[in-house]
């Protein structure tokens, strides 16, 4: 049998041997570190509070828009409630006036 082998190799055949530094380098070659996989639970917990934060940081800002406009509003109100009062002290002290007046005119005229 060894005597086919040694006639099959200078053909261009190649045989199995290696040499011991190439089993050596083989052997001491560092393994892949293992991943571990995302079970369900840590992956159900990151999801939950991804999606709350998410939808916490959505609302909080509708909110906040919301009070804005609402806000905006009230003070639009406000001055023009701080108007009318001013129109209206305007008007009371032009009938006071004319009351005034009309009281003086009134004494004027029994004298």
């Amino acid at each position: 049998m060894s005597f086919t082998l040694r006639a099959l190799a200078p053909l261009g055949r190649r045989t199995f041997t290696t040499s011991a530094v190439l089993k050596n380098a083989v052997n001491t070659a560092p393994a892949a570190p293992a991943k571990r996989p995302v079970g369900a639970f840590r992956g159900g917990i990151f999801g939950f509070l991804l999606g709350a934060t998410v939808a916490g940081a959505a609302s909080y800002f509708y909110v906040y828009e919301e009070y804005k406009v609402a806000n905006e509003m009230l003070t639009e109100d406000i001055d023009n409630l701080r108007m009318s009062i001013q129109r209206m002290e305007l008007h009371l002290r032009a009938l006071e006036e004319q009351v005034a007046d009309q009281a003086a005119a009134a004494a004027k005229g029994k004298k």
